[in-house]
Order: structure tokens, then C-alpha cells, then sequence
């Protein structure tokens, strides 16, 4: 991560002597504006005690104001005015106050840099794993940013070397024309007479041996500049290519990793704006070598010399449009992803965006993407390069759309608003494979051209891979697909294959990313819970952690086989269980009042030891999406553990849990020894009305319920509340009857 970043997040005294570096010396809105650039300079390459340095402090001092200069000429809009306004000044201030000793310019950016540094290790604790991802990332991003300035430098002194061969070859031609001009004279000696011939040859052939000498000379000279001048080239490519390789084969593909694992709830992607800058640098410094390449071609086209320069320059020329079709097919990303459960006749969304757009001047003449469904086995052919006949395996409704330039934050892409899948076309499926399991993608293409048709570019990106349902009630079987594929997918897989086993920890990562997202907690799953799951899954009774460490889970196990004795898979009872705790549970969960996770035997042998009232809630093994409240009381022949019947979202719609938990006079504390009031009070709803004498009224029912708590209780020990009476649905249905009708005069 940036220092600048890092200091922006400094507190109290650090973060006033962090401000106290600044001033009219230089002002911290400099700082703040070219972090990045300031960032990436070599200032500890420049000895401050040698004069001699002093031209390479003039360089950097030069290079700041410009890069002041162009971040002001960029700036629009009434903010945009002022900060122009602002930075021009800051820009003229700086040459002012450095211009004359730009060493003292490096001395004061160094010293704030080391503070800067010293203050954020110190805030930060180094020997956390944070602190050392911190300090990776920016050591990383120090390290591109001085590969940059290198390329810079290096680009810079070819276009010097560049500008010399052209000085040295046009005053070469100028000598090659004299050299024309005193062989016409000689030929012309033909004509004078043999006197006039003898008096006026000798100082021609002088001259013309003097000036032929220097040709030769000159023509081996320039030859080995354009030679030297190669070998330079070959060498900014080198590094250009290693550059890139760092940034698109690495830190794209960790930021496409990012965007599928936060498509299971991970963090947001983030960082496509730094990705972006990187790579704008990447199109510059190699559309500005490119030129110098071609340039040199034209040199040597002008006065061609025998030699390998010219398969050298094809050489050079054919790896620098290779590096420049890598980078801008590679940039052509896919923003904002589409759905990946996409049911048909919904409206969804996509965002695609050209990194390079903006720098390689494409907005100029915006191009058009289109959006395509395709297969799993047509993904396959188009990364084959194999003829898909444009095949589509569906239709998808306003699927075109002209990429825009957006000036304030320099990003070319096209916003897909109003997409529909229209139909979708399914291919004949594998052994036990469902609809659910089918896996499509969206093709987004384009085909645009830079540099006034020098350069022709069809690009493609294929979008994560989506599933499609025509009704809601195959979109949780569609989403442990996605899932599943999210989770586990290798980097440059063929589309879209995935292990059909994990380790049964790196599926606990993934459920576990998954929960914590949907209910929208930072409570996610304990150990105890995942043991619990583990012991779902595998029919296992082991409570030791460890013996699940080396197990595999397969897909089947997932989604395709149910649990033993159950009409639903693990991941249905999961997601059902996801489902509930999002829309009805979700600050009981984050206030550790459920335990969830428990089964039947398990709460039995927690609750026997504790008072009588004493419950506890667990959530249901019997039906999906349900929750069940577990307690200990008295019967007259012995103490036992109760469990009601699983409530579940239908009946939470009508009545909270909270308020259901109220109701039950019988539920004391809640597990180990919290009042129970002291926990779900604060979620009971508020009294609409005076509604003691009404409550009262209905005392009869209460004791009728209490008298028969025998008949309320399964053999299993659960209330059966489809046969029986539930205490609390009944006061529900009696508070939800117009008082009126109800209580007809008694109102208070």
C-alpha cells in the first residue's frame, strides 16, 4: 500500500507532526496529488553531497512541475477551476523556490518521505500479518513504480540517441550531396581544355578523397548508432515486457481473483483505479517506443546502409506490436459483473471498461460493444481460437452500447443499463448434471483502432460464469454452482472447469465467506459451528476438529445427494438456513443470542445442567430454513429438555421471534444464564394499546394451553404445532382482530 495512504490514516500526535512536514516549502496539496509519482521517484539515488548530482536534481524538479502542470490542465467543472487554479500556482512556486538549487528540492522530499515512513511503521504493528501485507504491498507497488521511472529514463535516452542519428544522418546526406556535387565537376573536366583539366583536377580528387574517406567513415558511425541505438531498444523492451507481465499476469489476474471471490462475499475488488494508471503508463512508454522504432525505420529507409539494422528494426518493430496488442486486449476487463444466477425476463446490468482507452486516444471514435450469451463449450472454442460461426445460445434484449470517455476520472467503458435475457438455448446435459448446474457466460466484444488506422484491435472478455433459472425456485441450487465455481476455479482454466473434490477447510473458507455476507455480520462461523456442519456433512460424530482437516467434500456431497434420512442436500439445509437469519434473525445473530448450530443431543446435554427455564436456539435438522427453540423444565416424572416445533419465515412474517419469545412465560434465561428480557427486549414490539384486561381475557386459553402441556409434546419431546395449541400464535391471532369486534366497549 502507498506510504500516502498509510499516513492518511495516522492518529493524534503522528498525525500532527505528519502535517507539520508541510508548508510554502512544499505544500502538502502536492504531496496529496502526486503521491503516487512522488512515490516512485529514485530520490536516494542522488547524493546530496556531490555538486555533480545536481542536473539529475533538475531533472526530477522539471518532471514534478510538469506533473503538476498536466494534473491541473486536467482538472473540469467549478471544483475543477479552483484546483487548476491552485496547482498552477503551487507549479510556479516550486520552480521559483528550486529552480536555482534543486538539490535542496530532493533534500526536503526525502526527509518528508522518512518521517513519513518512520511514523506509519511505528503506528503500525509490524508483526501483525496486516502490517506485513501492508508492508509487501507497498514495497510491491515501490518497486513498479521505480520499474516505470527506469523505462522512463531509458525512454528518454533513446529519444536523445534517436535525435543525434538524425542530426549525425542529415549532416551525413548534406556531405554525401557534396560528395555528388565534386564528381559533376570532375565528370564537367571532360570538356575543358587539357591545360585548364590538369590545373583543377588534382584539388578535386584531393577533396573528393577527403570527402569519400568521411563517408566511409560517418556511414560505419551511423551504422553502429543505429546498431547501439537497437540494442537500447532491445533492452526498454525487455523490461516494458517484464513490467507488463507484473502487471497484467499478476496484479489483473489478482484483481479478477478479488472480483470472483467477491461475487461469494468477499471483500470489494478495489484498485482498478491504481491498475489503470499502471497500465496507461504501460500504453505511453510503449506507443512512445514505437514511434522511435519507426522513426528509426524511416532513418534507415532515407539512407539505407548495408548491415543487420534492418532485420533488427523488424525484429524490434514486430515484439512492440506484440506488446502493445497483449496490453490492449488484456484491458479490456469487465468492471461490474453481470448476475450470476440471471434469470430469464429480468432486467440486469454490466459495466465494460478499456484501461488504455483514455491514454491510446480510442474515445476519439467511441467504439461499440455488443454482449452475447454463450455456452461452456463455446467458451472453450473462442479461447481455441476455433470457428463459433458467431453461435449464441440465447437472446439477449438492448445487448449494444457505445463506449463513453469520462474526462473527470479519465475511464472509457460502456454501461450495459437495460439487458434482458430473452431466451436462453440449453445444450444436452452430462450423467446427473441439472439445469442448475449448466454453466453460460457473456461474451462482450469490440473492435476499434489507434493511431489513425495504424492499428486494427478486436478484443473479447468473457464475464464469470453465469447460471441460468427461469423460475425462483431453482436459485439456490443455481447459486451453489456459482459458488462452488467462485470458490475453487484456477487462474487460465479451460471455461469452466473445477475440481469435483475440495479439502473440506477450503470449503469452510468459502460457506463461511458466503454467510458473513449475506446476513451482513463479522460474526461468522466458529469452530464449533463448522464442526457442527462437519459432522452434517460427512454423518460423522467427532467433535475434534483435526479429523475433518484432511477430508474431502465432493460436489455430490454439496448439492446433489441429500443428507441421510432427509429430502434435501447440505447445501439446501445451509442456504435455507442463510436465508432465514438474513431476513428475520440477523441482530439476534450479531448479539450471540443464537447458537444455531447445534443439533438435538447437543442442547440436550448443554441445557440439563442448568436451571429450569433455561433455553437455548437451535437451528432446525428436520426442515429447511427453520429454527427451533430448545429448553429444560420439570415434568412430573422427570426433568427433560423440550423442543418446539421450527418456526420458520412464514412465521416470522407474522410474528418476530423476539416478540414470540415474549410470549412464552416458560422461557426464563437464555443459555448459559442471560434474562431473557435482558437480551430480546430491546427488539419486543411496542404495546399499540392498554391491552392488560384484554390479555386477561384471554387467561382461559393460557391455562387451557399450560394445563395440557403433556398433549402439546411429540413423543421426541417436540411441541406439535400443527395438532396442538401454541401459546403464541394464539395471543398473535387474538392481538391481530380489529378491537373493536374483539373487545367492543372495553377500550381504555
Amino acid at each position: 500500500m502507498a506510504v500516502w495512504i498509510q499516513a492518511q490514516q495516522l492518529q493524534g500526535d503522528a498525525l500532527h507532526q505528519m502535517q507539520s512536514l508541510y508548508g510554502q516549502h512544499f505544500p502538502i496539496e502536492v504531496r496529496h496529488y502526486l503521491s503516487q509519482w512522488i512515490e516512485g521517484q529514485l530520490w536516494d539515488a542522488i547524493d546530496l553531497e556531490n555538486p555533480q548530482e545536481e542536473f539529475k536534481a533538475k531533472r526530477l524538479l522539471d518532471s514534478l512541475i510538469q506533473e503538476l502542470q498536466n494534473k491541473a490542465e486536467h482538472q473540469v467543472g467549478e471544483d475543477g477551476f479552483l484546483l487548476k487554479i491552485k496547482l498552477g500556482h503551487y507549479a510556479s512556486q516550486l520552480k521559483s523556490t528550486y529552480d536555482r538549487c534543486p538539490l535542496e528540492l530532493v533534500r526536503c522530499i526525502k526527509h518528508i518521505l522518512y518521517t513519513e515512513q518512520r511514523l506509519v511503521r511505528e503506528a503500525t504493528n509490524s508483526s501483525s500479518p496486516v502490517g506485513g501485507m501492508m508492508d509487501s504491498m507497498s514495497q510491491k507497488y515501490q518497486q513498479i513504480n521505480q520499474a516505470f521511472e527506469e523505462l522512463r529514463l531509458l525512454t528518454q535516452d533513446t529519444e536523445n540517441d534517436l535525435r543525434k542519428l538524425q542530426h549525425n544522418q542529415e549532416y551525413f546526406i548534406i556531405q554525401y550531396q557534396e560528395s555528388l556535387r565534386i564528381q559533376a565537376q570532375l565528370t564537367s573536366l571532360a570538356t575543358l581544355p587539357p591545360a585548364d583539366r590538369q590545373l583543377r583536377e588534382p584539388a578535386l580528387l584531393s577533396k573528393r578523397a577527403t570527402v569519400e574517406a568521411w563517408l566511409t567513415r560517418e556511414a560505419n558511425t551511423l551504422q553502429k548508432y543505429r546498431l547501439d541505438l537497437a540494442e537500447k531498444h532491445q533492452k526498454t523492451l525487455q523490461l516494458l515486457r517484464k513490467q507488463q507481465t507484473i502487471i497484467l499476469d499478476d496484479e489483473l489476474i489478482q484483481w479478477k481473483r478479488r472480483q470472483q471471490l467477491a461475487g461469494n462475499g468477499g471483500p470489494p475488488e478495489g484498485g482498478l483505479d491504481i491498475l489503470q494508471s499502471w497500465c496507461e503508463k504501460l500504453a505511453e512508454t510503449i506507443w512512445q517506443n514505437r514511434q522511435q522504432i519507426r522513426r528509426a525505420e524511416h532513418l534507415r529507409q532515407q539512407l539505407p546502409i548495408p548491415g543487420p539494422i534492418e532485420e533488427l528494426l523488424n525484429e524490434l518493430n514486430s515484439t512492440i506490436t506484440d506488446i502493445i496488442s497483449a496490453l490492449v486486449t488484456s484491458t479490456f476487463i469487465i468492471e461490474k459483473q453481470p448476475p450470476q444466477v440471471l434469470k430469464t425476463q429480468t432486467k440486469f446490468a454490466a459495466t465494460v471498461r478499456l484501461l488504455v482507452g483514455g491514454k491510446l486516444n480510442v474515445h476519439m471514435n467511441p467504439p461499440q460493444v455488443k454482449a452475447t450469451i454463450i455456452s461452456e463449450q463455446q467458451a472453450k472454442a473462442l479461447l481455441k481460437n476455433e470457428n463459433t460461426r458467431n453461435d449464441s445460445s440465447g437472446e439477449i434484449l438492448n445487448n449494444n452500447c457505445v463506449m463513453e470517455y469520462h474526462q473527470t476520472t479519465g475511464t472509457l467503458s460502456a454501461h450495459f443499463r437495460n439487458m434482458s435475457l430473452k431466451r436462453i438455448k440449453r445444450s444436452d446435459r452430462r450423467g446427473a448434471e441439472s439445469v442448475t448446474e449448466e454453466k453460460f457466460t457473456i461474451l462482450f466484444e469490440s473492435q476499434f483502432s489507434v493511431g489513425s488506422n495504424e492499428l486494427v484491435f478486436q478484443v473479447k472478455t468473457l464475464s464469470l460464469p453465469v447460471v441460468v433459472i427461469v423460475h425462483g425456485s431453482q436459485d439456490n441450487n443455481a447459486t451453489a454452482t456459482v459458488l462452488w465455481d467462485n470458490a475453487f476455479a484456477e487462474p487460465g482454466r479451460v471455461p469452466f472447469l473445477v475440481p469435483d473434490k475440495v479439502l473440506w477447510p477450503q470449503l469452510c473458507d468459502a460457506i463461511n465467506m458466503k454467510y458473513k455476507a449475506e446476513v451482513q455480520s463479522n460474526r461468522g462461523l466458529s469452530e464449533e459451528n463448522l464442526v457442527f456442519l462437519a459432522q452434517k456433512a460427512f454423518s460423522s460424530s467427532s467433535n475434534n476438529p483435526d479429523d475433518y482437516r484432511s477430508m474431502t467434500m465432493t460436489w455430490s456431497q454439496f448439492n446433489r445427494e441429500s443428507l441421510p434420512g432427509r429430502n434435501f442436500t447440505f447445501w439446501q439445509w445451509f442456504d435455507g438456513v442463510m436465508e432465514l437469519t438474513k431476513k428475520h434473525l440477523k441482530p439476534h445473530w450479531n448479539d450471540g443470542a443464537i447458537l444455531g448450530f447445534v443439533n438435538k443431543q447437543q442442547a440436550q446435554d448443554m441445557l440439563m445442567s442448568k436451571p429450569n427455564g433455561t433455553f437455548l436456539l437451535r437451528f432446525s435438522d428436520s426442515e429447511i430454513g427453520g429454527i427451533t427453540i430448545a429448553w429444560v423444565a420439570e415434568n412430573p416424572n422427570k426433568r427433560m429438555v423440550w423442543n418446539l416445533m421450527p418456526y420458520t419465515t412464514k412465521d416470522f412474517s407474522i410474528r418476530s421471534l423476539a416478540d414470540r419469545i415474549s410470549d412464552l412465560n416458560h422461557l426464563l434465561f437464555l443459555y448459559p444464564d442471560r434474562p431473557k428480557d435482558e437480551v430480546f427486549s430491546k427488539y419486543y414490539t411496542p404495546p399499540l394499546c392498554n391491552c392488560a384486561a384484554s390479555l386477561s381475557e384471554c387467561g382461559c386459553l393460557l391455562s387451557v394451553s399450560c394445563g395440557r402441556s403433556d398433549s402439546m409434546l411429540d413423543t421426541d419431546g417436540d411441541f406439535d404445532l400443527d395438532d396442538t395449541m401454541d401459546v403464541a400464535r394464539h395471543v398473535e391471532e387474538l392481538l391481530r382482530r380489529p378491537v373493536e369486534s374483539q373487545w367492543g366497549g372495553q377500550q381504555s
